[in-house]
């Protein structure tokens, strides 16, 4: 597989760590980024030599005016971002570092008096060993976007899910009292008088007469059914909340814009495109 270096340089260094996040999230690993600035690249190194930027990016070839316009960079706050891609997502990466404006090397380098000059041989003794930039913490040059105004931007939309806790119903418990007819079957008792008549026919009976008026009293009874309800609790109610995971698919569609260069012949003619 064939690998290719985009170096891109940005006047701060907020526009630099959007563009790194975007690659990062973009699916470019965080291994294959490097981010030079003046926090790491210390030490009275000379940063418009073009062996310094040559032994930093991997890359034997660099413009002079390059090499100074991203020591000029470096030194005056901004940020150098390196990204190692393969040919085949070259596009990709350039797309999403030109949404956060990086610096026209070529125009920086004619607004600020250094002509562009053929590629020179790069020397790694200017630079015994300089650390490769971890991750840090977005604009261009008023002067510059008004000069590029025959530039394409392809932009590609990337998915964000996020979560957001909203109210899917509730549970209510309500206590209310019924009634339900009941029936039980007791046995009552009962006492009656009952009057006994029986005729005499001793004469030994007639003997004695008692003409005292008199009378007896029999106690009648009977057995009444007594009533009474008592309450006891039988359950317990409560309620509570149980969490449980699932997972759901998120089904959307990002666009994404792609160039295609198209090669002409005097006549118009397409020869090939790409």
């Amino acid at each position: 597989m064939a690998y290719e270096t985009i170096v891109s340089a940005f006047d701060t260094p907020d526009h630099a760590a959007a563009a790194v996040k975007a690659l990062k999230a973009g699916g470019f690993h965080d291994t294959d980024i490097s981010i030079f600035d003046r926090s790491r690249l210390t030490g009275g190194i000379g940063l418009k030599v073009p062996g310094i930027w040559s032994r930093l990016f991997g890359d034997d070839d660099i413009y002079k005016h390059e090499a100074t316009v991203y020591g000029q960079t470096v030194e005056k706050g901004g940020t150098v971002v390196v990204t190692r891609v393969l040919d085949s997502e070259v596009a990709h990466a350039t797309g999403i570092l030109n949404l956060y404006h990086p610096i026209d090397v070529a125009d920086r380098a004619m607004t600020t008096g250094v002509a562009p000059a053929a590629r020179v041989e790069t020397a790694a003794k200017e630079i015994a060993s300089v650390p490769l930039a971890a991750a840090q913490t977005v604009a261009v040059a008023p002067k510059l976007a008004a000069a590029n105004r025959d530039v394409l931007r392809l932009a590609e939309e990337q998915l964000q899910v996020g979560k957001k806790e909203v109210e899917s119903g509730r549970a209510r418990v309500r206590r209310f009292t019924t009634e339900r007819d009941v029936e039980e079957q007791v046995s009552l008792h009962e006492e009656h008088a009952e009057v006994i008549r029986k005729a005499l026919s001793d004469p030994k009976a007639f003997a004695d007469v008692d003409w005292a008026d008199d009378e007896i009293e029999v106690v009648e009874t009977a057995e009444h059914a007594l009533v009474n309800k008592t309450a006891r609790v039988v359950e317990e109610i409560a309620l509570k909340k149980v969490g449980t995971d699932h997972i759901e698919t998120i089904h959307e569609k990002l666009r994404r814009q792609q160039a295609e260069v198209e090669k002409l012949d005097p006549s118009g003619k397409r020869i090939r495109s790409s």
